[in-house]
C-alpha cells in the first residue's frame, strides 16, 4: 500500500513501481493506471515523480519530446540521404531516371524530324538537279 509512505521520503515511497510521489504535498499515493499523466488535482506534473526522485513529470515530457522531435527530424534526413543517393547511384550506373529518360524520348523524336526533313530537302534539291539537267 502506497499510503503508509506519505509524509517520508521520496526514495522509500518509489521502491514500489505502482506508486506516485507528490513532491509538493509530501504524499506517497497510487499511480492512476487509467490515465497517463497523473491529474493535476492528484499532484502537479512538476511536482509528480514516479520511478526516480530525481525527474519530475513536466521535465520527463519535455525531454521525450525533444528526443522524439530529434529522432523524426534525424529519420527524414536520412531518408532524403537515401533517396539522394539513390537518384546519384542509378546515373553513375547508366540508369536514368524519369526525367532523363524523357529528355532522351525528346532527344530522339527532333533527331528523327530533322533526318525526315534532310531526307526531304535532297529529294527536293535531287528532282531540280534533274530538272535542269545538272546531275
Amino acid at each position: 500500500d502506497c499510503h503508509q509512505y506519505t509524509n517520508r521520503s521520496c526514495e522509500e515511497c518509489l521502491k514500489n513501481v505502482t506508486c506516485l510521489w507528490c513532491a509538493s504535498s509530501r504524499r506517497c499515493m497510487e499511480y492512476p493506471v487509467r490515465r497517463i499523466l497523473p491529474p493535476a488535482d492528484l499532484c502537479e506534473l512538476r511536482s509528480a515523480r514516479w520511478g526516480v526522485c530525481w525527474v519530475n513529470f513536466e521535465a520527463l515530457i519535455i525531454a521525450m519530446s525533444v528526443v522524439g522531435g530529434t529522432l523524426l527530424i534525424m529519420l527524414g534526413v536520412c531518408c532524403c540521404c537515401c533517396c539522394c543517393k539513390k537518384k546519384s547511384k542509378r546515373q553513375v550506373l547508366g540508369r536514368p531516371d524519369k526525367d532523363d529518360e524523357r529528355a532522351a524520348r525528346e532527344r530522339e523524336k527532333r533527331r528523327v524530324r530533322q533526318e525526315e526533313r534532310r531526307a526531304e530537302m535532297k529529294s527536293r534539291h535531287d528532282e531540280i538537279r534533274r530538272k535542269y539537267g545538272t546531275v
